[in-house]
């Protein structure tokens, strides 16, 4: 059975199932104020991969993952730009989605928007007041952390610790809390600013209570997995956890949480570094695959750094899968080798080390054309190496001809680079992609696929 490293126990232990062949996982998604970058892409890979890979062994999988449509980010955009809020996050959730579907993103099982649950966190809300869990101000309504005893689980910190250490605070209603780690549960709104009624005013939800709402109305008490990115652990999963707990709940039996993305010179890439990298412009300039690869080389808990070089490495080993899957494409169907598959299970159930599965896909390929080569039967080693492709989401492109108009565009496109006639080269990528071209920049000249 699949182990996974529990953020809230500090260890690797088995992922416990509450209901026997159905495993309930809540992601927390974006908030829709821009487009969505490398970090962004990353969770979303990691826990397809979960999925995919649950689900390949035979799991029913229900994943949750919200839409927060309601924010101060998202105000602010909305401020600036002089545009109806709603606006900015209908359509940046339709970029999202496009993104994703893109990258190889199964979409979720459940896509609950804030907005809709705002009566639900009204609802609970209240009990936390009437049982003195939370308190009214004259800008809201907050938690009261020293409330709930074991805050700070998930920092593995306690109330005094994070005090002597300092660290973030939400500013918002700093000579309001009670305790600066007092968090907001209703924030009333300004004038002008998008608001819903409340026993309190009116105004609208904090961030943090969210996805306890949601998480409990769609996947139940006790539900089995939650995740996101480590930069979510504290304060918001923690926050999440504490209003659950607050109210006698049964939340989530499993924490996991996947590494940054950072630059070249190893910094966390962040809005507030103003160095975030682009998902789209990746996408744009490579094969959507490219990515997944690369976060498949890397353990989900660990930094990952992204490269024109490892992005190349990665467009590499796709070429290399490629031709193996072209090679192959005549092979007659067989049984997976059982030993290759129990193998790519074992490192998988290791905290889902992708990294050794793929060194596992690898050594099967070059395997696969040594035992082709002599004439041995190659067919259950080919079947291996699908059976893990599947697992992983990596789906795999045979090949065909190019059609000439094509590869006269690809040649063109390449001219144009070399001429730094890069508005030519731009339009002609987008020419080449409007007619179902995946256009990928390599060293040798520009490659297409379908």
């Amino acid at each position: 059975m699949l182990h996974l490293y529990d953020t809230a126990t500090r260890q690797v232990r088995e992922l416990e199932l509450r209901d026997p062949g159905t495993v309930s996982i809540y992601l927390c998604g974006p908030t829709v104020y821009g487009p969505p970058h490398l970090g962004h892409g990353r969770a979303t890979l990691v826990y397809d991969v979960l999925r995919r890979y649950l689900e390949w062994s035979g799991l029913s999988v229900r994943l949750a993952s919200n839409i927060t449509d309601i924010d101060d980010k998202i105000i602010d955009r909305a401020n600036r730009e002089g545009r109806p809020w709603n606006d900015i996050t209908h359509k940046c959730e339709a970029v999202w989605f496009d993104a994703m579907g893109k990258l190889g993103v199964a979409r979720p099982t459940d896509v609950p928007h804030a907005t809709d649950y705002v009566d639900q966190m009204v609802a609970m809300i209240g009990e936390l007041v009437a049982i003195d869990r939370a308190y009214v101000t004259a800008d809201g309504v907050y938690l009261s952390v020293e409330s709930v005893a074991d805050y700070g689980l998930l920092a593995n910190q306690n109330l005094h610790d994070m005090l002597e250490g300092g660290g973030d605070r939400e500013v918002f209603g700093a000579e309001h809390k009670r305790h600066p780690a007092d968090f907001a549960l209703w924030k009333l709104s300004k004038p002008g600013e998008p608001s819903w009624p409340s026993p309190w005013g009116d105004g609208r939800p904090g961030w943090h209570s969210e996805c306890v709402v949601m998480s409990l109305d769609l996947l139940g008490e006790g539900f089995d997995l939650h995740c996101g990115g480590i930069d979510l652990m504290f304060p918001h999963h923690e926050n999440e956890r504490a209003q659950a707990v607050a109210l006698g709940k049964r939340f989530a039996n499993h924490w996991m949480h996947n590494g940054f993305v950072v630059d070249t010179e190893g910094e966390k890439m962040s809005k507030s570094l103003g160095n975030v990298a682009n998902l789209l412009d990746l996408m744009d300039h490579y094969d959507p695959r490219a990515y997944r690869m690369l976060l498949l080389t890397s353990h989900y808990r660990g930094p990952v750094t992204v490269t024109q070089k490892n992005i190349d490495d990665s467009v590499k080993n796709l070429a290399t899968l490629d031709s193996f899957a072209a090679r192959t494409a005549g092979v007659a169907a067989a049984a997976a080798d059982a030993d290759v598959v129990a193998k790519f299970r074992e490192r998988m159930d290791d905290d889902l080390d992708t990294a050794a599965a793929l060194a596992l896909l690898f050594d099967t390929v070059r395997r696969t054309n040594i035992a082709l080569d002599s004439g041995a039967d190659a067919a259950p080693l080919v079947a291996a190496a699908h059976e893990i492709c599947t697992a992983v989401g990596l789906v795999l492109n045979a090949g065909g001809d190019v059609p000439a108009e094509a590869a006269e565009k690809a040649a063109a496109l390449d001219s144009a680079r070399v001429a730094k006639d890069f508005a030519a080269a731009d339009a002609l990528r987008a020419e080449l992609q409007a007619d179902g071209w995946t256009v990928e920049t390599t060293k040798d000249g520009t490659k297409l696929r379908r």
